[in-house]
């Protein structure tokens, strides 16, 4: 076998495994794709939707194309005084499928101003994240924090939550912190930072 049939082949391999890569990863557009397999159009547009938005902030390009698994909030409610909660209907994708479904809750004592709504979105960097969290239920630590982004391509951040709370866009968290990654983008594109700690969260996988 010569030089360049070596080589021709070798390219062909590599191309072959980048494809295959690309195809079974949790990309915007496979994320799309895989909503398909969501049964009622209400919520399939919401999750759509919110994949649109969290798009739009170029800082989370690399968890779409890298991060094993996911986690999409299309609405998080949260409001009401003295002990407040809240309350939203996820769907997990895993490389790009859909995985199952979540429901989360958290209750906060203290102030919360009324009426707010929030996207949250969760990216887990190894199966053995995501398989924590889908395992059934699941609580994050008083210390979790997310990073808080308005919508639009040139997006600007702050963390909430944790020790991290009040940076701004250069200091805001963007790594994985136990193996996860959290943002969360105010409805109507305002800035607010959602404290995610003691959330919990109940997973229910679809029947494949």
């Amino acid at each position: 076998m010569n030089t360049s049939l070596r080589r021709f082949l070798a390219t062909g391999v590599l191309l072959f495994a980048a494809a295959g890569l690309f195809a079974s990863s949790n990309s915007v557009d496979n994320l799309k794709s895989a909503t398909a397999s969501i049964k009622d159009e209400k919520d399939r547009l919401a999750v759509q939707a919110a994949i649109v938005a969290f798009d739009e902030s170029k800082k989370l390009e690399e968890f779409f194309n890298q991060s094993y698994g996911v986690v999409i909030f299309p609405t998080v409610g949260k409001g009401g005084l003295g002990i407040g909660g809240a309350h939203g209907s996820g769907w997990g994708f895993r490389k790009g499928v859909l995985d199952g479904t979540s429901k989360m809750t958290q209750v906060t004592i203290g102030f919360q101003a009324g009426g707010q709504a929030f996207s949250q979105i969760i990216f887990f960097e190894t199966e053995a994240d995501f398989n924590r969290f889908t395992s059934g239920n699941f609580e994050l630590g008083a210390q979790a924090s997310a990073v808080a982004l308005t919508a639009g391509a040139n997006a600007s951040a702050s963390t909430a939550g944790g020790a991290g709370a009040g940076a701004n866009a250069s200091q805001a968290k963007s790594t994985y912190s136990d193996g996860m990654a959290i943002f969360t983008m105010a409805k109507g594109g305002l800035m607010y930072e959602a404290s995610v700690g003691g959330q919990k969260f109940k997973y229910r996988e679809v029947k494949k």
